[in-house]
């Protein structure tokens, strides 16, 4: 009985530390994609590039390929990390050891690999600006509108979180279901919906496409930041026929049970009104 409770407490304290560090490289992950990029231009702030500098020198210029090879190498450890986990014999094994924690250990260990990258990113500003919006009114008037589209993405993204089970996303749904014996929460799906989770890897392709590419200023090194996890979304991408078909009715279904309470609250409202005039 006390090993039991032991154990269950350890795989709490798991699952909360896991929360907690993931939603927090969450924010951080906003502040990296969005708020600095955006943040220095409607500032004035540091230069991210110098286009008085020749590209013919720029991509000659030791500390600008220094930098771009870090980049790159934060890139592929994140690749690597995110698919390798994924794979289904590496996943299984895991899954072995770890058990109910196996979600968990993924989604910290990608958090970890964000961490460094963001950690340890190098700016390019030896080379010039793929663009920049500098002269007025859209100086201002445009970082605005990326600050705006950016918010709402992701406000988007945060709402598909939690239409898809955050806490199950987390890991922290399996070691709930674990501690009351209900077993794997996947398992209770239907069919259908455990063939979509296993292909819809990344529900959010077209918003962090925005997020990365709609920016007032794109230096080189967010140029192979973008182009790099752009090709990664789209090859990651495995949504066919039936993963919509079911999408859609799954939507529809939601939509009915929206407009359900409302046209019943309606109808008691009418009978209440009616009751009130025969009174």
């Amino acid at each position: 009985m006390a090993s039991g409770m032991v154990r269950e407490f350890f795989l709490c304290a798991a699952a909360l530390l896991n929360f907690v560090f993931v939603f927090g490289t969450g924010a951080d992950f906003v502040r990296f994609i969005s708020f600095r990029a955006i943040y220095q231009n409607l500032t004035g702030g540091p230069p991210q590039c110098q286009d008085s500098v020749p590209w013919s020198v720029a991509l000659r210029d030791s500390s600008v390929l220094q930098a771009l090879v870090v980049d790159s190498a934060l890139l592929v450890l994140f690749t690597v990390q995110h698919s390798l986990l994924a794979w289904s014999p590496v996943k299984q094994a895991c899954q072995s050891v770890l058990g109910v924690l196996n979600r968990a250990m993924y989604c910290s260990t990608t958090a970890l690999a964000l961490q460094i990258l963001m950690r340890l990113w190098q700016p390019v500003t030896g080379a010039p600006c793929l663009w920049s919006v500098r002269h007025a009114p859209w100086a201002v008037w445009f970082p605005l509108v990326c600050f705006t589209l950016h918010f709402l993405c992701w406000a988007i993204i945060c709402s598909i979180l939690l239409i898809f089970d955050y806490p199950e996303l987390l890991g922290i749904k399996q070691v709930y279901y674990e501690c009351l014996g209900m077993g794997d929460p996947l398992a209770l799906k239907s069919p259908r919906a455990q063939r979509l989770y296993a292909h819809f890897r990344h529900p959010v392709c077209v918003e962090l496409a925005i997020v990365l590419w709609l920016l007032p200023t794109l230096p080189l090194d967010r140029l192979l930041l973008a182009a790099y996890l752009t090709t990664y979304l789209v090859l990651a991408h495995s949504l066919d026929a039936e993963d919509c078909a079911y999408l859609s009715a799954q939507l529809h279904s939601k939509l009915q049970l929206l407009s359900t309470p409302q046209e019943g609250n309606v109808q008691v409202n009418n009978n209440s009104d009616n009751g009130h005039k025969s009174d």
